[in-house]
């Protein structure tokens, strides 16, 4: 058992989480908390190599399964090499997507199986799973067209899927949440910034307090 807490947060494309997650992280630093933000796939040099692999918009040829496996085989390095030694020092770990993200694109919206993907991920990451996922919930319309609005964002691979590819991850985010319900709460992310970032502190806060790590 680890010292620390693993927060996930997960949605969408265009749901906002990236953003959330530097504030919030900010938010736990006043409080003197350790914190460590990271992201997948990526967060260290081997997943964010395979990362770029992953997203390039030129790597339109790769099978769904390859996809799959790739991701994995980011977390499984990610989490050995940076999640895992932060959580024994008791670190609360902040990281932009985990399991829950290829459960939904590459098990549910591409077709390959939800278990099927869990399988390959119970390999990869064994026990390791979040005390807590944040679900920020977005209609892909709007999560999309924020994309465009939002200069500064990276456009990947998955930005240039059809809007039915993304009403299926929308669909399978909420199949996680009814797979996961003790561990995964919905956030709508449509609503104001700041009324989608104090929901999530408050929620953060709650498994905080429950692990013993604020008062």
């Amino acid at each position: 058992m680890s010292k620390g807490l693993f927060i996930t947060l997960e949605g969408p494309e265009g749901a906002g989480k990236t953003t959330i997650l530097k504030k919030v992280a900010e938010y736990f630093k006043e409080l003197n908390l350790p914190i460590v933000t990271t992201r997948e796939p990526g967060g260290i040099d081997i997943a964010e190599q395979i990362r770029a692999v992953i997203l390039d918009k030129k790597n339109t040829k790769m099978d769904p399964k390859t996809e799959a496996l790739l991701y994995a085989a980011a977390r499984r390095q990610h989490l050995v090499e940076k999640v895992i030694p932060a959580l024994n020092e008791g670190a609360v770990v902040l990281c932009d997507r985990f399991i829950d993200a290829s459960l939904v694109y590459q098990g549910f919206a591409r077709g390959i199986g939800i278990d099927e993907v869990y399988m390959i991920n119970h390999f990869a990451v064994e026990e390791t799973m979040p005390n807590l996922t944040l679900l920020f919930d977005i209609e892909p319309e709007i999560g999309l067209e924020r994309i465009k609005k939002h200069n500064g964002r990276e456009v990947n691979r998955l930005d240039l899927e059809s809007l039915e590819f993304h009403q299926k991850v929308r669909e399978g985010y909420q199949l996680i949440l009814e797979k996961f319900p003790n561990r995964v709460v919905k956030i709508d992310a449509s609503r104001a910034f700041n009324v989608v970032l104090e929901e999530s502190i408050k929620y953060i806060k709650k498994e905080l307090v429950s692990k013993g790590l604020l008062s």
